[in-house]
């Protein structure tokens, strides 16, 4: 029998034996709730549309993640709420050989890279199949997202010290 065995990493390197695997995408959960259906419908005014987005990560075994990147859609027409769209779009990823701050970073900002064009689909589906004009998710700087709560916790930690 033998035995395959990655290479010692030198000099503390553990960067060089990093790998990172998509193992599963799926939608963990979605609704849609037109609350004021059909009179809605007729409603004449400018839509004012409210977006929030979470993410939360598990972690399902050794160097195994789930990662959950939450999207809800709220649209208002006046005072009433012409729909609400809320997707949780998930996804399996192994993560290996990284230092945990490195790890962290993956988790954070590439994970939600990878699930954030799905959630964008389901989201634009479900507000199209509910009978509204389409609806497009711009981008999003999950880098930008992930360096501002770094500083945030770190003007935290500076504040409490």
């Amino acid at each position: 029998m033998t035995e395959n065995t990655a290479p010692a990493t030198t000099n503390g390197d553990a960067q060089t034996g990093a790998q990172l695997s998509l193992q599963k995408v799926y939608i963990k959960d979605a609704s849609f709730e037109v609350p004021a259906a059909p009179q809605i419908f007729q409603e004449q005014g400018q839509p004012q549309v409210q977006l929030n987005l979470q993410q939360q990560v598990g972690s399902l075994a050794e160097n195994v993640y789930e990662v959950v990147l939450s999207v809800t859609v709220t649209c208002k027409l006046g005072e009433k709420t012409a729909y609400l769209a809320e997707v949780q779009q998930a996804g399996v990823f192994g993560v290996m050989g990284f230092d945990a701050q490195s790890r962290d970073a993956v988790l954070a900002t590439y994970c939600p890279n990878v699930l954030f064009p799905y959630a964008r689909q389901a989201v634009s589906d479900l507000i199209q199949n509910g009978g509204f004009p389409p609806f497009l998710l711009q981008p999003i700087n999950f880098e930008a997202l992930y360096a501002e709560q770094m500083r945030r916790q770190a003007d935290g930690t500076a504040a409490n010290a």
